[in-house]
């Protein structure tokens, strides 16, 4: 309950921003607001700022906030497209409009000093749910294993649980964090750590797991190997407007998407 609770004070503080923003922004050309999923907000970022640099005058702003944020902030029409990292629930498909923009490799994170490199889909259950509490357990050193995990409402993190917890539950040990760049902060801090984030934001300060023998890597997922895959979306209550689509064919175009690519990130076609 916890949880739920602070997930809805998220997102009053995110949704409050926004509004806070919209009244104090003032532009002589086209703007578009976007708002949601931590994980898609830094790679937006620079689609933004590559296509401003094409359309002078145009505004796009863009914020985080999580995606269920995202999904609210667009339903209420507190932004122009809201960001969303998972797949959409068969409600919500009825409710907007999805964009898939691009695909995502889901990764497994640990410390460089951590040698475990390689995990199965049953051994990432048992950490994540707390039935493992020692590396030496999966074939690392003796020592705590302290996973890190995301906040209820998170795009990433309702990715994870569908993708490897099933029916389990994380467990309430694992320590929660807001964004994909605080797990990263603190798994880079701390050997017996464990988390997952965005494959285009590991970067070189972490290593990444082999899950079910498969690396994380752009091609394994091209290839269906890499099975932790979720969608990258940009969702819309109703059709965009001018602003709003003209960004939205830019993200989509060839430019767009080689952006993207560079980042990271899979290609949506």
């Amino acid at each position: 309950m916890a949880n739920v609770k602070f997930a809805f004070r998220a997102l009053g503080v995110a949704l409050a921003a926004v509004l806070i923003c919209a009244g104090c922004r003032k532009t002589s050309g086209p703007s578009v607001s976007l708002l949601g999923s931590t994980s898609i907000q830094p790679f937006a970022e620079v689609l933004a700022e590559q296509y401003t640099k094409k359309n002078p005058g145009h505004f796009v702003e863009v914020q985080g906030g999580g995606s269920t944020a995202g999904l609210q902030a667009a339903a209420n029409g507190l932004a122009d497209i809201g960001m969303c990292s998972r797949a959409l629930t068969a409600e919500e498909t009825h409710q907007f409009t999805p964009i898939l923009i691009a695909r995502d490799g889901l990764a497994v994170v640990v410390n460089p000093k951590n040698h475990v490199t390689k995990l199965s889909i049953g051994q990432l259950r048992a950490v994540f749910a707390g039935r493992v509490t020692n590396w030496k357990d999966v074939g690392g050193k003796d020592g705590p294993v302290r996973p890190i995990t995301r906040e209820e409402g998170s795009g990433t993190r309702d990715s994870f649980v569908r993708l490897v917890m099933g029916s389990e539950r994380i467990s309430r040990r694992a320590l929660t964090q807001e964004s994909n760049g605080a797990v990263k902060e603190l798994v880079k801090g701390d050997p017996a750590a464990i988390g997952y984030m965005s494959l285009g934001l590991v970067g070189k300060e972490l290593a990444a797991v082999t899950v079910e023998d498969a690396q994380p890597t752009v091609e394994n997922v091209l290839a269906g190997r890499y099975t932790l895959v979720r969608p990258l979306l940009f969702v819309t209550k109703s059709a965009t407007n001018t602003a709003a689509q003209s960004f939205v064919d830019f993200v989509l175009s060839s430019e767009g998407q080689g952006l993207l690519e560079t980042e990271g990130l899979v290609r949506a076609r």
